[in-house]
């Protein structure tokens, strides 16, 4: 796998189905990987915090969750037919962690989120071993106590959806304290997952403009989604050459 930079970010062209075949090898071999789930938000952020960008380029894969990103590497040959997503890429691994009998954790959102979002799961994929729930509402204090409890679980496979750039963080700070295998940033998946967050119709989905349905039903995501505009405009820069250097390192 020959992976793409984009703004000093590694994306791994892959698309869903191969790496939810890595990643229950990650889960079954226990070794500790990490995740990203990699969108434009999160690649502008990482303009201004090398630390974050560390993280992403140390990560055992980092996918392509949005359609910014998934232009971006088509035009530099990628053969990628679609974003993988964060709620089909956790669908997908639910099937197969209960056809293996794989335990998963659901760590992340707001009080009863994630438990809604794993009881969801379990019923629409049998024999799925949840391991687990509960929400990210917790300081950096009561990590080590919530690593331990996911540990004592039996977990192999840690969902963690407690948004960017704190899933990331935590992932890469306590992941070995769990135990898991693997563990993957998902953001807002078990509110969508669960019902709480309505998802946008298929045909927006087909057409890349998710993230403008998002803004239409929740308009205070309004600065969110200037990293957008923000995306390209850097992009553009980076393709003629005229970003700084010190922006170009990969692995800072």
């Amino acid at each position: 796998m020959t992976s793409l930079e984009i703004l000093g970010c590694r994306l791994d062209p892959i698309d869903e189905d191969e790496a939810a075949a890595r990643i229950l090898v990650f889960a079954r071999t226990g070794a500790g990987a990490q995740i990203v789930t990699l969108g434009t938000e999160m690649v502008v952020y990482a303009q201004r915090d090398a630390q974050f960008r560390a993280i992403v380029n140390a990560s055992a894969l980092s996918l392509c969750d949005t359609v910014g990103l998934l232009v971006v590497a088509r035009r530099r040959g990628a053969a990628l037919r679609k974003r993988v997503a964060g709620v089909e890429l956790i669908e997908d691994l639910c099937a197969r962690a209960a056809a293996e009998r794989l335990p998963v954790y659901f760590l992340g959102g707001a009080e009863g989120v994630a438990a809604d979002a794993a009881a969801i799961l379990e019923v629409r994929f049998p024999g799925l071993p949840i391991a687990g729930a509960r929400s990210g509402y917790f300081s950096e204090a009561e990590s080590a106590g919530v690593a331990a409890a996911i540990r004592a679980s039996g977990a192999a496979l840690l969902f963690c959806g407690m948004g960017s750039p704190r899933q990331e963080r935590w992932l890469h700070q306590h992941l070995p304290e769990t135990g898991c295998g693997v563990g993957i940033g998902v953001g807002g998946s078990f509110d969508v997952i669960g019902g709480h967050v309505q998802r946008a119709p298929h045909a927006v989905q087909q057409l890349g403009l998710e993230w403008l349905y998002r803004l239409f039903k929740e308009p205070r995501r309004w600065r969110r989604q200037l990293a957008l505009p923000r995306f390209v405009w850097l992009v553009a820069l980076d393709e003629l050459g005229l970003r700084p250097a010190n922006k170009r390192v990969a692995n800072s």
